[in-house]
């Protein structure tokens, strides 16, 4: 299978507040995929630098889908004093404005599917539970548990000890997310190339706070919801009973999918599993378009 061409940098102006990402059109797109990266990255997550065979950005457009990567507000393009000190609330209303004014003019296709990572997650849900998410196709989420990760609470409780070297240090952290190194073509230095500072909100309190908050916003949930996780994850803990748990939070979704991907590790997207996961990806959102067409021919007849 092919890819497409690079995506182009685009960019929206909301009530002063610049916000943009990556945008790779299909011409006639069977829907709209809106990508949300992690904590300390950009939109670039989703065409990593040295694999197209990785991107979700070149994948789609192969398979009929137009893919909008929006830089999270205080990342990449949407980096401002304003976007950092946004709510919870004003991040959403930057997110959708966005993407309302970045896609001005273009096919959506049977509308708006969003696909989440990570951190990417917190803002992903939060779009689905907002009334004007109440029409979105449905959503992926990866890379998102419960429990972390013996290695991850060990790392986690060297940090909190003040231990800011060695176990509890950066490159602890980095093993997490990088590793197990096998599975990464680029290394576990690899994410320099996609690299972004971190805002306050994903990396203060409120971060500390969201795997706690996760559930009560998951059961909220009112569309499709299709989740992965990794079985080589190393920052929370996998197996077929995590991935179950997960799934079943979801209690308000019409359908859950939930798998758990051999041969991914946390930084689902950018591993040799990459293409494998964004075809699960695409595949889901395929299905709730033939889901919102059929429903209407049945309403037809």
């Amino acid at each position: 299978m092919t890819v497409g061409a690079a995506p182009v940098p685009v960019r929206a102006d909301v009530g002063g507040t610049p916000m943009g990402g990556l945008l790779a059109t299909a011409p006639d797109p069977r829907a709209v995929v809106v990508a949300l990266h992690g904590a300390g990255t950009t939109s670039a997550y989703f065409d990593p630098p040295g694999l197209p065979h990785a991107s979700l950005l070149r994948l789609g457009p192969a398979l009929g889908f137009t893919v909008l990567a929006l830089d999270r507000p205080g990342y990449g393009a949407s980096a401002s004093p304003a976007a950092d000190a946004a709510t919870a609330a004003g991040r959403v209303d930057l997110a959708f404005a966005a993407i309302d004014r970045i896609l001005t003019g273009l096919p959506r296709g049977a509308g708006l599917f969003v696909a989440a990572h990570s951190r990417g997650c917190d803002l992903g849900v939060r779009l689905t539970i907002d009334e004007r998410g109440r029409d979105l196709l449905g959503i992926a989420l990866s890379a998102v548990g419960r429990v972390y990760h013996p290695r991850a609470q060990e790392i986690y409780t060297a940090r909190e000890s003040g231990a800011r070297t060695g176990l509890g240090g950066p490159g602890a952290l980095r093993e997490l997310l990088w590793g197990p190194a096998h599975l990464h073509p680029l290394g576990q230095d690899g994410g320099a190339a996609i690299a972004a500072s971190i805002p306050g909100y994903d990396s203060g309190t409120e971060a500390e706070g969201w795997k706690d908050a996760f559930p009560s916003w998951a059961e909220r949930v009112p569309v499709p919801v299709h989740y992965a996780l990794g079985d080589a994850e190393l920052f929370w803990e996998s197996g077929p009973a995590a991935v179950a748990e997960m799934g079943g939070l979801f209690k308000a979704a019409p359908r859950v999918v939930a798998v758990g991907l051999p041969g991914a590790a946390h930084n689902i997207g950018l591993g040799l599993a990459a293409r494998a996961y964004h075809l699960h990806v695409l595949a889901f959102a395929e299905e709730c378009v033939v889901a919102g067409e059929a429903a209407a021919r049945a309403a037809a007849h």
